[in-house]
């Protein structure tokens, strides 16, 4: 047993090493290409994740609970992005308490041209398609078993969710109660559930 941890230990300690040098590339990366607008990384990665979720996972406490940031940063955040023009707030129809982010045509824009990097997508051009695929697969699974083990929300995509329904006329999130577009299930959910 002691030879089978070991091994465990040794390979999740070069997993977290190659781990941590792609984060720290990637986020110097991030922040250089962001200084060049004024922005530090996790602006972008704030403005990266409202481009990424729905309707229903677009608030400042959704944002905060998935960067892992307090709400004073994620609340200073958002004030710089919606000064530069690049997020809107928007009052909720139903729940006046509520305030939803969106995107802007420059927020798009910005996120066209910054994510993924250059310095990432010079390195994956450099891989097969079937190295890239395999990359990924890994990636999902461990981000998946490190979620699972500490549990984390997962934010995945409605497609992939428990409450998600196929409905005769179209998709239906069961916890929501409302009827979801074919947009909305491509993008993740701060109340995604894995199907059993």
């Amino acid at each position: 047993m002691f030879l089978v941890d070991t091994i465990c230990n040794m390979k999740s300690h070069s997993i977290y090493d190659t781990l941590e040098r792609l984060s720290n590339l990637l986020r110097t990366d991030a922040r250089g290409k962001g200084s060049e607008y004024g922005l530090q990384p996790i602006q972008l990665e704030a403005l990266h994740y409202l481009s990424l979720c729905n309707r229903f996972s677009d608030t400042p406490m959704a944002v905060t609970e998935y960067l892992g940031q307090t709400k004073g940063t994620v609340s200073q955040t958002l004030k710089v992005l919606e000064k530069k023009g690049y997020l809107r707030k928007q009052p909720d129809d139903n729940d006046k308490r509520l305030t939803h982010l969106k995107i802007t045509d420059d927020g798009l824009a910005l996120l066209k041209a910054l994510i993924p990097t250059p310095l990432f997508t010079n390195g994956c051009k450099s891989l097969t398609n079937k190295a890239q695929t395999e990359i990924d697969n890994a990636l999902k699974q461990l981000l998946v078993a490190i979620m699972k083990s500490n549990k984390m929300k997962s934010f995945g995509a409605c497609h992939s969710c428990y409450h998600n329904e196929k409905r005769t006329d179209g998709y239906f999130c069961t916890l929501v109660k409302k009827p979801l577009s074919i947009e909305d299930i491509r993008l993740i959910c701060r109340e995604h559930k894995e199907i059993a």
